[in-house]
């Protein structure tokens, strides 16, 4: 098994704006990864998340190696991943910017790993981080499940060609 995966130098044709475009076709969700760091909360949005694993429970999420927050993330050595719930986007669009207090405002609380657990989301898993890839320009952070809690009645919050979006409601499934 290979560990440390660079990708190949991009062909000198390659359309960068195209792939870019060709992805934003991909509908994701929309998670806020939280830690809390002396006290002190910090939080970023992120639509790379994943389930990797049922057994161990395990989860991984991808962050761009020039990220403010995931530093403080990765010193806590814990986070939570909150699933953004479709009323969001001005709070998803509040923590994927830079520097501030991104909590102001926003109510949260702290359970079992200490990291913000945010209020009014579909769900949230707490996770101990246990590996961490350099790829790319990317990082990609894996965590082991310690905690998860759902909320059924809520429909989560999706990023589809550059915009937020929900579900219709025709489009649920129980």
């Amino acid at each position: 098994m290979k560990t440390g995966l660079t990708a190949p130098d991009a062909t000198p044709d390659f359309d960068t704006a195209r792939f870019r475009d060709v992805l934003g076709r991909f509908c994701s969700g929309i998670t806020i990864v939280t830690a809390s760091l002396d006290g002190r909360p910090t939080g970023l949005t992120c639509q790379s998340f994943m389930s990797l694993s049922l057994d161990p429970p395990l989860v991984a999420f991808a962050v761009t190696v020039t990220s403010k927050s995931y530093p403080t993330i990765r010193e806590a050595g814990r986070f939570a991943v909150n699933i953004l719930a479709e009323d969001q986007a001005e709070l998803a669009t509040a923590f994927a910017r830079s520097g501030g207090d991104k909590f102001t405002g926003v109510g949260w609380r702290r359970e079992v790993t200490g990291a913000p657990l945010l209020d009014g989301t579909v769900g949230h898993v707490e996770c101990d981080l246990v590996e961490e890839y350099p790829i790319g320009d990317h990082l990609l952070a894996v965590g082991r499940v310690v905690a998860p809690a759902g909320h059924p009645d809520a429909a989560p919050l999706l990023f589809f060609r550059g915009s937020f979006g929900a579900l219709s409601a025709g489009a649920q499934q129980s």
